[in-house]
C-alpha cells in the first residue's frame, strides 16, 4: 500500500455531531456503531466522527473491505457502507483505523468530493483543517 499525501479539511460535523445538522442527536458515527457492531467492525476504538483528508487529484476507491454492505441505521434511512483498514501518519507518528465509505449512491446528503476521505481514527491532538498528512488505504489500481 502506498502513502497518499493530502489535508486535512473541515467536514460536515454530522458525523461527530458538531454541525448544525440536529437530525442525528450524537452524531451518525455514535448512531451507526451499534450495527456496524452487529457484523464484527468495532468503531469503539475511535473518535466518534470522521477525519476528512483531501488527497487531490487522487480519487481513491475502496479496495480489499472489511465491510461492504446495506445497514438500516436510522429510521429510513439505508446505506451501502465500505470500511476498509486505514492508516493516517502526522508529524512523524503513524495512527491505524479505518476508511469509512458511505457509498454516494446511496448516501442521502452531506457528500464529500471524490478525492475525500473520511477516517475514523482514535483521538489524535493538534489536528486542524490544513494540517499536511499522508493516508494508506487499500486501493485499486
Amino acid at each position: 500500500m502506498l502513502w497518499i499525501p493530502g489535508t486535512l479539511i473541515p467536514g460536515h460535523g454530522v458525523a461527530s455531531g458538531s454541525g448544525d445538522d440536529r437530525r442525528y442527536p450524537g452524531g451518525t458515527i455514535s448512531l451507526q456503531q451499534p450495527f456496524f457492531l452487529q457484523h464484527g467492525i468495532d468503531f469503539s476504538p475511535y473518535f466518534p466522527g470522521t477525519l476528512n483528508v483531501d488527497l487531490a487529484p487522487c480519487k481513491p476507491v475502496p479496495h480489499e473491505p472489511l465491510f461492504d454492505g446495506v445497514i438500516r441505521w436510522f429510521e429510513e434511512i439505508e446505506e451501502r457502507f465500505v470500511i476498509s483498514p486505514a492508516r493516517l501518519r502526522v508529524n512523524g507518528c503513524e495512527h491505524a483505523g479505518l476508511w469509512y465509505y458511505p457509498h454516494p449512491e446511496t448516501k442521502p446528503a452531506h457528500h464529500q468530493p471524490d478525492s475525500v476521505v473520511e477516517l475514523l481514527m482514535p483521538r489524535i491532538a493538534g489536528l486542524a483543517p490544513g494540517v499536511a498528512v499522508e493516508v494508506q488505504l487499500a486501493i485499486s489500481r
